[in-house]
C-alpha cells in the first residue's frame, strides 16, 4: 500500500497506512447503512461514494465522496458516540481506504492534516446543503431535476447518462411517475434527448 497517495505528511502516512484497510468495492455495494454504528471511516481512493438519508419512505440524495475525501457523516457519528443518519453506497467502482474509526479521533488530536480533512470537508458540504437547500425552497421540481443531471453530467463525467427514472427519484426525494412526467416535459422543451435507457443533456 505504501504507492496510495495520502494528502499527509510522512509519518500520519505511514500511521493511517499501518492500521488501515485497502478494499476494492463493486458499484451498488453498501458500506454503511442507517441505524449502523461507524466502525470504519472511507478514503476514497478512486471512484465515488454516495451518500443518502431515508425519511418517510423517501431517500434523499446528501452528497457524493470522490476521490481524497471522507465521509463527514461517518467522523461525526464517530465523535458524538451516534448511529449513522444515512446511507453509503458504491455510485460507481470504487477503492477504499477504510480507517479505524478509533484511531481517526487519536489522529485528529495529534496531527493537523488528518483535522484539516474533515474540516475541508466540512465546508463543502455546508456549501451544497445550502446549494440543496436553495433548489428545495426556491426552484420548483423540474428546475430542480435539470440542475441534477447537469451535476451529474459533470460530476460522472459522462453524457449521455445511464440513469433510471427511478434512481434520479430516490436522488431528489420524489417518485418515479413524477420524474418520468417531468422528464418528458423537459425532452419537449429541448433541455433533454431520452435515448433508451440513457439521457443526452443538452
Amino acid at each position: 500500500m505504501n504507492d496510495i497517495h495520502l494528502p499527509f505528511h510522512p509519518e500520519l502516512k505511514k500511521e493511517v497506512l499501518m492500521h488501515s484497510i485497502e478494499k476494492e468495492v463493486p458499484a451498488g455495494t453498501e458500506l454503511l447503512r442507517d441505524g449502523q454504528y461507524v466502525k470504519l471511516i472511507p478514503l476514497v481512493l478512486s471512484g465515488m461514494l454516495k451518500v443518502s438519508s431515508h425519511f418517510e419512505e423517501r431517500d434523499l440524495l446528501l452528497y457524493y465522496i470522490r476521490p481524497a475525501e471522507s465521509c463527514v457523516m461517518s467522523f461525526t457519528c464517530v465523535i458524538k458516540d451516534e448511529v449513522a443518519f444515512g446511507t453509503a453506497v458504491a455510485e460507481e467502482d470504487s477503492k477504499l481506504l477504510l480507517m479505524p474509526a478509533d484511531k481517526v479521533t487519536k489522529w485528529a488530536l495529534r496531527y493537523p492534516e488528518m483535522n484539516r480533512l474533515f474540516l475541508d470537508q466540512y465546508s463543502l458540504r455546508y456549501t451544497e446543503l445550502i446549494d440543496t437547500l436553495h433548489q428545495y425552497v426556491f426552484r420548483n421540481l423540474d428546475a430542480r431535476l435539470l440542475s441534477y443531471l447537469k451535476k451529474e453530467v459533470e460530476l460522472k463525467n459522462e453524457n449521455p447518462l445511464k440513469i433510471s427514472h427511478r434512481e434520479i427519484a430516490s436522488d431528489l426525494g420524489t417518485v418515479r411517475e413524477v420524474i418520468s412526467r417531468l422528464m418528458r416535459k423537459l425532452e419537449k422543451e429541448g433541455h433533454i434527448h431520452q435515448i433508451g435507457n440513457s439521457i443526452q443533456v443538452h
